[in-house]
């Protein structure tokens, strides 16, 4: 058990509630069972299974992870892929130029990795007690007093703590509850994506690839074990969600039915029911994260397009600090509020960034004009890179 002290009166906190067992939820418990907290985690899921899509470990959030976790990036890698080269390819899978991968590592000390979701999940999943995370438990909101927190779950289930944080992503029910912000907000692409295993002839085992075509793009990801996640997506001023999944893969086929055949067979052999359909969207961002004894994390507080492929890595980031703030101030209120003095400004910059790079893949080079948001902070685009990747996680 911690204790936290200020002018009044001391305020004991031992059991810490964390709302989703998604990567920053699980992060931040690792992070915060150190610190010598009881820490439970409740999700939604009823059980953890083959989930998400592949995506990108950038030297900032691999950076993180070492911080939460020493050796866990090692163990990632033997279930992931370390990305040697990028392929820019046409809409036929031909291969119009590589990019060496490598200099993320020469650059920034640490690779571009490429993951499978769930393989993440299940390895930091593997860092905390099973009787410590608690799945079926849909959270629909709390209330709190100087005493503590109630938190309430669907079927009449009610959790007492003295620390809540909301890692429950873009509709997180910990945010509404604070807040009764806007909704997320549709940025003007739909997205389909799915991680298979299967042969194929695009990539090579340490590749990336990017097919670019006429307002629409694909991803192809390499996330190990043979494994391929391929992510499409298509400028749409409206979204319409299909009524199910068969007609969600039907979507994709006839979106991409004039592209080359290597291409359409990875969507032809991808069982309907493991791709995922969704908007693309965002949060605006947030002035504050917390109230009394309720904090956000990831998604919940700062939702991004994936457009700079920071919403993970940059949750890892959230998960650094927040961890350094309970482990140097002496009370709730100091450490949740400079938790956010070292965060907000940062993540809203990312964030207004990834909304614009998000309709800049559908723009010609042309159409392009240099972004606002590094205008005002008078960086260029390598700049501004550096920025992200540089960044040093406090020693927690």
């Amino acid at each position: 058990m911690s204790t936290y002290t200020n002018t009044q009166e001391v305020i004991q906190i031992n059991k810490i509630a964390i709302i989703g067992a998604g990567l920053g939820g699980l992060a931040c418990a690792i992070a915060l069972q150190k610190l010598g907290y009881d820490v439970q985690v409740y999700d939604k899921a009823r059980d953890f299974r083959p989930v998400g899509a592949g995506f990108g470990l950038l030297p900032n959030g691999l950076r993180c992870l070492d911080a939460i976790e020493p050796g866990i990036v090692s163990l990632i890698k033997n279930s992931a892929c370390e990305v040697s080269q990028t392929v820019l390819k046409n809409n036929q899978g031909e291969t119009i130029r590589t990019t060496k991968g490598s200099r993320y590592t020469e650059k920034y000390g640490l690779p571009l990795i490429t993951v499978w979701w769930w393989h993440l999940q299940q390895i930091l999943a593997s860092k905390v007690p099973d009787n410590k995370i608690h799945l079926n438990h849909r959270c629909i909101g709390f209330t709190q007093d100087n005493d503590g927190i109630d938190i309430y779950f669907d079927g009449g289930k009610t959790v007492r703590a003295d620390l809540l944080i909301g890692a429950d992503g873009i509709n997180s029910a910990v945010r509404e509850t604070l807040f009764r912000d806007d909704k997320p907000r549709y940025l003007g692409d739909m997205s389909w994506r799915a991680v298979i295993k299967c042969d194929q002839e695009l990539l090579n085992r340490s590749e990336l690839g990017f097919v670019k075509s006429n307002r629409e793009f694909m991803y192809l990801l390499n996330v190990g074990d043979g494994h391929i996640s391929w992510l499409y997506r298509q400028l749409s001023p409206d979204f319409c969600l299909s009524p199910n999944a068969t007609e969600a893969k039907s979507q994709v086929l006839n979106k991409i039915a004039n592209w080359g055949k290597p291409l359409r067979h990875l969507v032809e052999m991808t069982p309907a029911e493991r791709i995922l359909e969704a908007p693309i969207c965002d949060r605006l961002p947030l002035e504050t994260w917390h109230q009394g004894r309720v904090t956000l994390l990831g998604d919940a507080a700062h939702a991004m397009a994936p457009a700079l492929a920071q919403g993970t890595n940059s949750t890892f980031e959230d998960v650094c600090e927040l961890a350094w703030c309970f482990s140097h101030y002496k009370n709730i209120s100091e450490a949740l509020t400079n938790y956010e003095r070292r965060r907000i400004e940062s993540t809203t910059i990312i964030q207004n960034r990834s909304a614009e790079g998000e309709m800049d893949y559908y723009k010609t080079e042309e159409e392009k004009s240099p972004s606002l948001v590094l205008q005002q902070l008078q960086m260029n685009s390598e700049e501004f890179q550096n920025w992200i990747f540089s960044y040093q996680p406090p020693i927690i």
